[in-house]
């Protein structure tokens, strides 16, 4: 090492620090993922699937997969699943629901909208515990008596639990096992944090249980469905950020289940619309932890930990991409003589040594993915690329948060519109169906456009 800076040595100090700062929080977190344990199944059980569970799936395009998953969901005995569509595809869900089970019913709101159907479920609730699922997550048995365990002490507000990917076809793509290795890492991430301050910075919407009476609250179902960035940009996706925040904001603790028991299965897009996925993802989390650090600030003294990995994200992209910045000037100076001001050592020598220190130190990072699947060590370049992708990605969603959309479905509806049509409807000013097509007419919407893509 000392051989590779014994040109300029000061020149390296700043960035030998950053690289002790980034591996020495690495390692407080594995030491806390390791020392992190799960809640225990009590006793005698304060609340029971069968008598105090409802499962809201909000959805519009189900099919096999979701009797899949249904079918899984009914192993732990919920008392009712309620799925939530838009009214065109009522028959075809009343049908799927009817093959699957008669505890499983069908509500519609006028069209589709993530964060309306959500509530449309909450509206229709009558046990003490909702847990929100994505249509084709996979549940163990177990799953249930596992996240109920969590609500034994009366200040936990929400519960979430790890995540495997399970591939759409017979084998993982590419961009599912770099799926696979963000989950992975996030699994470690949340389970640390749990650990160290008891916060999460998200509790993921693929599958999350909450207490049913802060759902019930009119103040949040206003807030969940009038979510506005900046003011003006209406916000659909990011629904389990808002969820999260709330559960921050209004004195709720939170727990993750990190544990084979309550370990859920879940697919990720095959192909390039992965990306598309990840960039919706990051412009929800820069909204939502600017809000958390900047705005509401509760994150501050209730989870410092939590507060802290924030702002460490905030930094993350651009710490990343000093790396490459400084590899490219020592090639640009190797090209030089020693005696010119140039650097020692040739170019190529530059690059490998590089790309084995990243080589080493991802793998290391991912080592707990690659204790389960080690014949995934040959994506590990792929990984290392995605990371530099993904910081830039990060760099241009900052600059994009005025998008709102969807981004994995063309044609996404607007939630401002459909939010209006559901006041109107509440208020009994008039009926969906009427409202709707005035607006049409106004506003030449299109309702077959109207649809979302889950927030996986």
């Amino acid at each position: 090492m000392l051989y590779l800076t014994s040109d300029k040595f000061p020149i390296f100090i700043p960035f030998g620090v950053i690289g002790f700062y980034r591996y020495f929080w690495y390692i407080i977190r594995i030491l806390a993922f390791f020392a992190y344990r799960p809640v225990p199944l009590p006793l005698t059980p304060t609340y029971v699937a069968s008598e105090d569970v409802t499962i809201i799936v909000p959805t519009i395009d189900a099919g096999e997969e979701f009797v899949e998953a249904a079918r899984s969901w009914l192993q732990g005995e919920p008392k009712e699943i309620i799925i939530v569509t838009e009214e065109r595809m009522r028959g075809p869900l009343e049908e799927l629901a009817a093959a699957v089970d008669p505890r499983v019913r069908v509500l519609t709101v006028p069209y589709a909208n993530k964060r309306l159907q959500m509530v449309e479920g909450i509206r229709s609730t009558t046990t003490d515990i909702v847990v929100f699922a994505d249509d084709d997550a996979l549940w163990p048995p177990t799953m249930l008596p596992h996240v109920l365990a969590c609500f034994e002490d009366q200040k936990v507000g929400g519960v979430g639990t790890n995540q495997r990917v399970t591939p759409v076809g017979t084998r993982l793509t590419v961009w599912e096992v770099l799926a696979a290795f963000r989950l992975s890492i996030r699994n470690v991430e949340i389970a640390a944090s749990t650990h160290i301050d008891g916060g999460v910075p998200c509790l993921s919407g693929r599958t999350a249980a909450y207490r049913t009476i802060i759902l019930k609250d009119p103040e949040f179902l206003h807030g969940f469905t009038h979510d506005f960035w900046l003011g003006k940009y209406h916000l659909n996706s990011g629904d389990d950020k808002f969820l999260t925040r709330w559960l921050v904001s209004h004195g709720w603790n939170t727990y993750i289940q990190c544990c084979r028991e309550a370990e859920l299965l879940s697919t990720m897009k095959p192909n390039w619309r992965f990306l598309k996925q990840v960039l919706r993802w990051t412009r929800n989390t820069w909204r939502s932890d600017l809000r958390s650090l900047f705005k509401e600030r509760f994150i501050w003294h209730r989870f410092p930990y939590v507060a802290y990995t924030m702002v460490d994200k905030l930094f993350n992209p651009f710490t990343l991409l000093v790396g490459p910045c400084l590899v490219i000037w020592l090639i640009v100076k190797s090209t030089k003589a020693v005696a010119d001001g140039g650097y020692h050592l040739p170019w190529w020598d530059i690059v490998l040594s590089y790309f084995v220190w990243l080589l080493v130190t991802r793998t290391c990072k991912l080592l707990p993915h690659l204790w389960h699947r080690p014949e995934h060590i040959i994506y590990v370049p792929a990984f290392i690329l995605f990371g530099y992708y993904f910081a830039l990605m990060k760099i241009y969603a900052l600059f994009t948060l005025h998008e709102t959309g969807w981004g994995t479905r063309a044609g996404v509806g607007d939630p401002t519109f459909a939010t209006k049509a559901m006041d109107a409807e509440q208020a009994g000013v008039v009926g969906p169906a009427h409202w709707l097509q005035e607006k049409q007419d106004e506003r030449r919407y299109d309702p077959e456009a109207a649809a979302y893509a889950r927030e996986d």
